[in-house]
This record gives C-alpha cells, sequence and structure tokens, in this order.
C-alpha cells in the first residue's frame, strides 16, 4: 500500500471512529464549566437548562463546574486543557471570546487556536446599582457625590479588563472620576457585597439584584436597553439617565475544547438551541432579565468576529492599554 493509500486509508478510520462516537454520545456525564461564580443568574440559568438537557442526551446529566473569577480566563484555560471529547463544554462570555485576547498579553489561552464555538445562549440586560446607605436617587445624583469624593466609592468588577471593569473605566473617562474597581467571582457574590455597602456602586445583570431591590437594600439607577425593563418599569435607561453612548453589550454562549468532532458539536448545539428556544424556558428567561438568542456553530462564529470589533471601538473609548496576565 502507497503512502497516498495508507493516508486516505488513515482518514477513512478517523472518520468512522468520529462517527461511531457521535452516535454513541454520550454515554457518561458531561462537564459544564461555567465561567461564573455560584449564585450568579447565569449559574442560575445554566443549572436550570442542564434539567432541561438532560432528556435530550439520553438522561446522562450535565454537571456544573464554577470557575469564576478573572474575567473569564481560569475558566477558559480549564476548557482548553480538557480534553476534545465532548464531555467537556463552556459557558464562555463576552471577556472570554473577545476582550480578553485584547487586554492581556501571556493569556493560558487563545480564543481562536483553543475554543469552537458552539452556540450563542443569550444577550444580558444590564442595571446601573447603587447601595440603598449610599443615599443617592438617579444618576445625575451619583455624579455629583463621584465628582466630590470618587476615591471614597468602590465598584464591583469581575476582574480587570471584564465587562464591568471596562464600564468603570469609561465611566471614569466621561465623569473624571477616580471610583476605584473591586473584583469578584460573580453577579451574586457581587450583588451581596453592594447590599452589604462593601461597595457602593456596580454594573451588573439585572437578574443578580431584583431580590436585593424588592427587598430595599440595593437601588437601580437605570438599565442597559433601549428601552425600560418590564422588571423594573420606574428606572429609566442608561440614555434617559444621561449615560447614552456606552457600545457594549454582554452575552453568554457556549464553546468546547478545539478538536471537538464536528458531529458531536453539532449534535450539542441541537440540544441547547432546542432548549433555549422552547417558550416555556424563554419565559424562564425573561424573569432572569435575560433575551435568550442561540444560533448555529457558524452563526456563533460570524458573531464572535463582529464581536470582537465592538471589542476593540470600547477599548479604545475606554483609553484601556494592554497588560501582562498575571494568574492570582
Amino acid at each position: 500500500m502507497g503512502n497516498i493509500a495508507r493516508l486516505i486509508f488513515a482518514l477513512l478510520l478517523a472518520c468512522c471512529a468520529a462517527s461511531a462516537r457521535a452516535e454513541t454520545y454520550p454515554d457518561r456525564p458531561i462537564r459544564l464549566i461555567v465561567s461564573i461564580a455560584a449564585g450568579s443568574v447565569t449559574d442560575v440559568i445554566m443549572r436550570q437548562a442542564a434539567v432541561e438537557l438532560t432528556p435530550l442526551f439520553g438522561g446522562q446529566p450535565l454537571v456544573i463546574e464554577n470557575r469564576g473569577g478573572a474575567s473569564g480566563i481560569v475558566a477558559a484555560q480549564a476548557c482548553a486543557q480538557a480534553a476534545p471529547d465532548g464531555y467537556t463544554l463552556c459557558v464562555i462570555y463576552h471577556s472570554t471570546m473577545s476582550y480578553n485576547p485584547l487586554l492581556f498579553d501571556h493569556l493560558p489561552y487563545d480564543p481562536d487556536r483553543d475554543l469552537v464555538p458552539v452556540t450563542r445562549l443569550f444577550f444580558l440586560n444590564e442595571g446601573l446599582f447603587v447601595s440603598t446607605e449610599l443615599g443617592v436617587s438617579s444618576v445625575a445624583e451619583l455624579k455629583a457625590m463621584a465628582l466630590t469624593k470618587s476615591d471614597k466609592l468602590n465598584y464591583a468588577t469581575l476582574g480587570e479588563g471584564s465587562f464591568p471593569d471596562l464600564f468603570l473605566r469609561w465611566l471614569n473617562n466621561q465623569w473624571g472620576t477616580k471610583i476605584v474597581g473591586v473584583p469578584y467571582k460573580g453577579g451574586g457574590p457581587a450583588a451581596q457585597a453592594l447590599a452589604g455597602n462593601q461597595v457602593q456602586l456596580t454594573r451588573f445583570g439585572i437578574g443578580n439584584f431584583l431580590g436585593l431591590v424588592k427587598a430595599g437594600k440595593v437601588k437601580a439607577l437605570a438599565v442597559s436597553a433601549d428601552k425600560r425593563s418590564e422588571l423594573l418599569p420606574n428606572v429609566p435607561t442608561l440614555a434617559e439617565a444621561g449615560l447614552g453612548g456606552y457600545p457594549g453589550q454582554g452575552w453568554w454562549g457556549l464553546a468546547a475544547p478545539k478538536g471537538t468532532p464536528a458531529t458531536i458539536v453539532d449534535k450539542v448545539n441541537a440540544a441547547f438551541v432546542k432548549v433555549f428556544s422552547e417558550p416555556k424556558f424563554t419565559a424562564f428567561l425573561s424573569q432572569q432579565a435575560v433575551v435568550p438568542a442561540p444560533t448555529s456553530p457558524a452563526g456563533f462564529a460570524a458573531f464572535l468576529k463582529e464581536d470582537r470589533k465592538a471589542a476593540e471601538s470600547l477599548i479604545k473609548i475606554a483609553n484601556t492599554k494592554r497588560e501582562e496576565y498575571k494568574p492570582h
């Protein structure tokens, strides 16, 4: 057998093996790495999604593994290093794919080289929230306070270069203030810190704060959507509150380690798209203040290219320089 014939034979064997794996996949539990702390809105959503997905995966459970902090870098590294067999899936977001490679040198993963897009899942509706102990009721009042004592105001982020952090940098540039960023591993911990006045303001997904707003422990000053949220109808949009012009929008999606067979990627995509399109589940998502937006793998890949361009624009506006990534 010649070299060319051997190569063709080897390729045929590989294709047959991949096809066989796809037919039996999954035959054991699937690890789902979530790039945020337990209790955050995305974690709550993915735990409910795991319940809905289990029947579609032949009864095999999806086991949540929370890897929060460091702008999603820790989770992305774990995903990149996992076996590309379909038994590790990764819940990723804008920092993972679009912002981190533009903000950090020496990342322990490369989003283009190490991860394969599976589907976008949803967009975030976010809000600007403050501690009720701060005693402000509007963005104008917050700005007036920040101009006189911004160095005494702390703002919850997900780490340097994260979406909340970039909004803070943009806000400081807009206002000429020096509000200080404090990193947390997710919206849940950040919300509790705000309720306890350990930080005084932040911008995160609305769903993390609804209970605290109703309990009077935090106050919503504005929401990020084009129109007011049905969940917070009396809260103005950022544009209405005088903070229009911020170009970023938060999103979450699903990826797998590069090299995961395309047949398995397609199978996983079909299951997630089905769940995130079902009326009952989309109603649940609306109560979490997110907008379902599932896509095909190709559609998600195309979206990521455009999102990287938007990230470049936002980073320029925020006047943010590249830094060397230093794991803690």
